[in-house]
């Protein structure tokens, strides 16, 4: 390895992501230890998080949306990193199924990530150097108690949804679990109550991707101003093959070749797929950090609420009176409708108010991300009859 470098240079030259100071977010600094499931702690400790619209007097419009693996809290506004739109442009803002005229919205990084809530690449301030593998493991349990410690900090003991797909479902199925007298309703999408033996595997081929490139160095490569882009960029396309559907693979691609007549007989990209799969791995890597989504698998690997109460899935339901929407796609292969109908038993089996849609669509995992105007409906009729039974029908009263 090549010589070590001090935390300023590493600030300066290295921290693409989780340094960069983000004039979009609110950054919230936590001195009090935030603790987690392995049995450690984080101090101190940041949150940044995004927000849309504004709170009404009785701080009882609030929203809160989680993100997938690879999201972050830009959920409606340009990334700062890519300038692209935000994750879920099409269904938060004003007028849009979750109506910023109507519903204040945040959006809150998870801890372990890396758009400026605390993670592997965060300074850990016991060494003036890059967390790296130093960092904690981490649960979704984890990242969801940190987000109730910044809803504490702002005040807001309530809220009227929680939504999110992927794991950010996860996440919406652990904040009904662990805080049921502050959830009114919540919307789990594409999601399951546990990760299945098969995601696991699909997240350790890419671990180990990531892993095996020379400059991982041991999870150190902040410090020796390295970067493992191309074993990240591995990840990232196997990943994403999970998220899309055979036929709609098809549909986009089929066996058409890339800027060319006929195949090569090499190794460059012959065929569109093969172009595609290395665009999304290459821009991958310019907006997210390797070890975070090492931490981030490995949390959605973890999640497991059947087993966190007594391996019974009802029993982290019992005595919850939140109002539930689930929803699956039928093209979904990653979380297929049968992990969400297992939700629904369980929530059944409870009493809980729950209803379910199965979505028909061929875009796979994804659809939650694409445009679907049946999901569209959903969330909008769902969350505005929340609204109704809060009393927040109009757009009035909003703070300055």
């Amino acid at each position: 390895m090549g010589e070590t470098k001090t935390a300023e240079a590493i600030t300066d030259s290295s921290l693409r992501l989780a340094q960069i100071a983000n004039p979009q977010s609110e950054i919230v600094h936590f001195d009090e230890a935030l603790p987690l499931d392995c049995g450690s702690a984080l101090r101190p400790f940041s949150i940044a998080y995004q927000t849309y619209g504004a709170l009404n007097k009785d701080r009882s419009n609030l929203v809160l949306v989680c993100h997938a693996l690879t999201g972050d809290q830009h959920v409606a506004n340009p990334h700062p990193v890519t300038g692209k739109p935000g994750w879920w442009d099409m269904m938060v803002g004003p007028g849009k199924p979750i109506d910023t005229d109507r519903y204040f919205v945040l959006c809150a990084n998870v801890i372990g990530g890396c758009m400026g809530s605390t993670g592997p690449s965060s300074i850990n301030p016991a060494t003036g150097l890059p967390y790296g593998l130093d960092f904690p493991v981490i649960t979704v349990r984890d990242m969801v108690r940190a987000q109730a410690r910044l809803l504490d900090h702002l005040n807001i003991p309530e809220v009227l949804c929680v939504l999110g797909g992927s794991m950010g479902g996860m996440q919406v199925l652990e904040w009904a679990a662990t805080y049921k007298d502050r959830v009114f309703s919540a919307v789990p999408i594409a999601c399951s109550a546990r990760h299945s033996s098969q995601n696991i595997a699909f997240h350790e081929v890419g671990r180990q991707a990531v892993m095996a490139d020379p400059d991982w160095c041991q999870g150190r490569y902040l410090e020796e101003g390295r970067s493992p882009r191309k074993g990240l960029a591995v990840a990232r396309m196997a990943a994403h093959i999970t998220y899309m559907s055979d036929d709609a693979l098809h549909r986009k691609f089929g066996r058409n070749l890339q800027d060319r007549d006929k195949v090569t007989f090499g190794f460059d990209a012959d065929f569109q797929v093969e172009s595609y799969l290395r665009h999304q791995g290459l821009t991958f890597v310019d907006r997210f950090d390797a070890n975070s989504y090492l931490y981030i698998t490995r949390a959605m690997d973890y999640f497991d609420l059947a087993a966190d109460h007594g391996g019974v899935l009802a029993n982290a339901f019992l005595g919850t009176k939140t109002r539930f929407c689930l929803v699956s796609f039928t093209s979904d292969w990653l979380f297929p409708t049968e992990e969400s109908r297992e939700i629904v038993h369980a929530l059944n089996a409870v009493a809980a108010n729950v209803s379910f849609v199965e979505l028909k669509t061929d875009n796979g995992h994804d659809s939650f991300l694409l445009h679907e105007p049946e999901l569209f409906d959903t969330i909008r009729g769902f969350l505005g009859a929340a609204a109704l039974k809060r009393g927040i029908a109009e757009p009035k009263g909003w703070l300055p």
